[in-house]
C-alpha cells in the first residue's frame, strides 16, 4: 500500500487517464438510463398519496419524511392495535417508514411481499411478455419467495423498478451494537442474495458478518443490517463515476441511522461505491455512528479522512488483488471520487484484508478482512489486525468499548 509521490507530472497524467476512462465509459455505455416497465402493483407514489389522504381518529397521518423521532412518537401514541391497522392499510409506506416500530415494519413488508409475489406469479406465463421478461418474472418470484421464508426480518422492501430491500439479522430492537452493510454497484432486489458469489451479495455479507460477530463476542447484543435500500449504479457507467446516486442514497442512509436504537453504537461497512455514499453521508450521520469502515473504495469524495467532518473513526482496507487499485483516485469536474482511502496521507486507520480475493471477497469467512469487520462491529478493537506491523491502526483506542 505504498503511495507514489504526487509530482505535478504524475497528477496531470492521472487526470488525463481519468478523463480517458470516462470517455470510454460514455462511448460504451452512454449515460445510464432507467428502463421503465409496467408494474403489476401500485406505485410508491400512489401508496404515498393514499397515506396522505388517510386519517386515523380524525387526525392526519405524519409526513413520511418527518424525523424518525416524530414517527416514533406518533406510533407510540397510536398503540399496537392502531399500528397494525395502518400496516395492513398502507404496507408499502409503513414497511419503509423510519421511526415506525421494527416489528411492525417486518409485518408490513410481509404484506407487500405477499402482494408482489402474487402479482409477479401472474407474469411468469404471460404470453405478452418477451422470453427475457418472463425469465425476469421467474427470478423475481424466486426472490420474493425467499424473502418471505419464516424467520427473515425484512426492514425495508420496495418492489418497484429494480427494487430495494434491507434485512436484519439479530434482535435490532434490543441490540447494543448495530452493523450496517452498504453495498456498491449493481445492487438491486435480484442481486440482494446469490448462490454463486454468495458473500459478494448483501444478504451473504450480512450472514457472514453476523456469524463472525457472534464468534468474536458471544455475549454481545448485536444486529447486522444488509442495507440495499438505495438506487445503486448499474454497471461501470457514468453513474458509477459521479456522486449523484451516492448523494440520493446518503439521505436514505442518514434516515436509517437516525431511526436505530438510540443506545446502540453503530458501525458502517461500506463496500466499493457504497463507500462513496458513506463519504457523502458522513458529515450528517448521528453521534451513535462510531465507526466507518470502507473496503475496495474508489474514493469518498474528499482528499483526507479529516475532511469527512465526522466524529466516527475511519477505517480502510484493500486486498492486493482488487482491481479498484487501478482506478484513478481523483476528482475532475465532478467525475471520480477523490483520494485513495488506503493511501497513508488520507489518514484512515489501515486494516489488513489478507485472504480477501478480488473486489468482492472482503466478507468471505476465514479472511482477515471479515475478522477485522467483526472486531469493529462488537468493539473488540485490540483484536484488529493492522495493514502493517506497526499497529498504527490501534492508536488512541484503549480496550473494548462497551458491548
Amino acid at each position: 500500500m505504498t503511495s507514489v509521490d504526487a509530482s505535478p507530472a504524475f497528477v496531470a497524467t492521472r487526470a488525463l487517464l481519468a478523463l480517458a476512462v470516462v470517455f470510454v465509459l460514455l462511448s460504451i455505455t452512454g449515460w445510464t438510463t432507467i428502463r421503465h416497465r409496467p408494474e403489476p402493483w401500485p406505485s410508491r407514489e400512489s401508496a404515498l398519496a393514499a397515506w396522505a389522504k388517510d386519517r386515523i381518529d380524525h387526525r392526519p397521518l405524519p409526513d413520511p419524511d418527518a424525523p424518525a423521532r416524530t414517527i416514533a412518537a406518533f406510533f407510540a401514541r397510536l398503540g399496537p392495535a392502531g399500528g397494525a391497522r395502518l400496516a395492513a392499510r398502507h404496507p408499502l409506506v409503513v414497511g419503509n417508514l423510519n421511526g415506525a416500530p421494527v416489528s411492525l415494519r417486518y409485518r408490513a413488508n410481509r404484506f407487500t411481499l405477499a402482494h408482489a409475489y402474487a402479482a409477479e406469479r401472474g407474469r411468469v406465463d404471460d404470453a405478452r411478455l418477451s422470453p427475457e421478461g418472463r425469465h425476469e418474472a421467474r427470478r423475481r418470484v424466486d426472490r420474493f419467495a425467499s424473502l418471505m421464508r419464516p424467520g427473515r426480518q425484512v426492514l425495508a422492501f420496495d418492489p418497484t423498478g429494480s427494487g430495494r430491500a434491507a434485512e436484519v439479522l439479530g434482535d435490532l430492537e434490543h441490540a447494543r451494537r448495530v452493523s450496517v452493510i452498504v453495498p456498491g454497484v449493481d445492487t438491486n432486489l435480484l442481486t440482494f442474495q446469490k448462490t454463486n458469489g454468495r458473500y459478494g451479495a448483501p444478504a451473504g455479507m450480512a450472514e457472514a458478518l453476523y456469524a463472525a460477530e457472534r464468534r468474536t463476542s458471544p455475549r454481545a447484543r448485536v444486529a447486522v443490517i444488509a442495507w440495499a435500500d438505495y438506487t445503486a449504479p448499474v454497471g461501470i457507467g457514468v453513474d458509477a463515476v459521479t456522486g449523484r446516486l451516492a448523494a440520493e442514497g446518503a439521505v436514505r442512509l442518514i434516515g436509517l441511522t437516525d431511526s436505530l436504537p438510540p443506545r446502540a453504537r453503530v458501525a458502517l461497512f461500506c463496500h466499493s461505491y457504497g463507500s462513496v455514499l458513506c463519504g457523502v453521508a458522513a458529515p450528517r450521520l448521528p453521534a451513535r455512528v462510531t465507526d466507518l469502515a470502507v473496503a475496495g473504495s474508489p474514493g469518498m469524495r474528499v482528499d483526507r479522512a479529516a475532511d469527512l467532518d465526522s466524529h466516527a473513526r475511519v477505517w480502510a482496507m484493500r486486498d492486493a488483488d482488487d482491481w479498484i487499485a487501478d482506478v484513478p483516485h481523483l476528482e475532475v469536474g465532478g467525475v471520480g471520487h477523490g483520494a485513495d482511502p488506503v493511501a497513508p496521507e488520507f489518514g484512515a486507520r489501515l486494516l489488513s484484508a489478507r485472504g480477501a480475493l478480488g473486489h468482492s471477497g472482503y466478507f468471505a469467512p476465514g479472511t482477515q478482512s471479515l475478522g477485522n469487520f467483526a472486531a469493529i462491529g462488537v468493539g473488540a478493537y485490540p483484536r484488529l489486525v493492522c495493514a502493517r506491523a506497526d499497529s498504527a491502526c490501534h492508536d488512541g483506542i484503549s480496550g473494548t468499548e462497551g458491548t
